[in-house]
């Protein structure tokens, strides 16, 4: 039985506000991602003006996507394990992958959850498919509804010891280019400031 490569954009709050979900597990993640922003059909929800998403490594650097420093320590267990985030590009890798983290605990939520993404029957691909975007869909009714949450509730806690201040930088951009010398101009002025910040 195939696995399924998910690609799901989240917010702050740990709700999925886009899932694309179909992709074959062996599927490269930039190969799904742009195949989404192609797509119209999909209504993926672009980045609106002067803002962007935080993406990881494994995604193109392009106006609206911002990703960390590659060849950089950038896992939070990295800096737990060594010395504080040292150098301008590892200060910046360091907040964003804790700010970047929420989509890690969102996934681990989500999965924690519903056991059937844990142990999926052998059900056709497309009805696999289904299953994943409905119990994503049941995991945002429960985050917006529930009083009280046990698996969010363990969540919150990892997530107010590791998210500082959100860092809002206002960026005119047009999504019709890539936009990669803008985007690493923007990462080089967010790391500085950071790097001033410390100091």
């Amino acid at each position: 039985m195939p696995t399924q490569n998910v690609m799901a954009v989240c917010n702050f709050d740990m709700q999925f506000i886009f899932a694309c979900a179909g992709w074959e597990g062996t599927a490269h993640d930039t190969r799904v991602f742009l195949s989404v922003l192609r797509n119209e059909n999909l209504n993926f929800p672009k980045p609106p003006s002067g803002k962007y998403y935080l993406v990881d490594a494994g995604y193109p650097q392009m106006r609206g996507y911002l990703g960390p420093y590659k060849g950089e320590r950038y896992h939070l267990p990295d800096f737990r394990r060594g010395s504080q985030p040292t150098g301008y590009k590892e200060v910046f890798n360091h907040v964003h992958s804790s700010l970047r983290s929420v989509i890690e605990r969102t996934f681990g939520v989500w999965k924690k959850r519903w056991k059937i993404l844990r142990d999926m029957p052998n059900y056709p691909f497309n009805k696999q498919v289904k299953i994943v975007i409905a119990t994503m869909t049941l995991h945002n009714y429960i985050r917006r509804h529930a009083q009280r949450d046990r698996h969010f509730d363990a969540s919150n806690d990892i997530l107010s010891e590791e998210i500082g201040e959100d860092i809002d930088v206002q960026q005119e951009h047009s999504l019709h280019d890539n936009g990669t010398q803008e985007m690493e101009a923007l990462r080089n002025r967010i790391a500085t400031s950071l790097m001033n910040a410390s100091n």
